[in-house]
């Protein structure tokens, strides 16, 4: 991972965008020394963000599980019905 000072993020912003696009290798932003921002690519964050929707999902069943929140498969089946017609 490449490491730029804020200022240097600011004086050559283009270049820096332009080797981010070419190896999609996160850049970690410092401002006096204290990491404060990360640089992506796109696709890199777009992954990132679909991942976390896949965990957030898999964290609601694993409650929902818990909570005792549950359907049979007879149960579910009658919902997604209703959602399909």
């Amino acid at each position: 991972m490449k490491t730029h000072l804020v200022t240097t993020l600011k004086r050559k912003a283009t270049g820096i965008l332009s080797e981010l696009a070419k190896d999609q290798t996160p850049v970690l932003i410092t401002q006096h020394g204290i990491p404060t921002a990360y640089l992506v690519d796109v696709a890199t964050f777009e992954g990132l963000q679909a991942r976390m929707r896949v965990l957030e999902g898999i964290a609601r069943g694993e409650s929902a599980i818990q909570d005792r929140r549950i359907s049979t498969h007879a149960q579910a089946k009658r919902r997604l019905e209703r959602w399909v017609k």
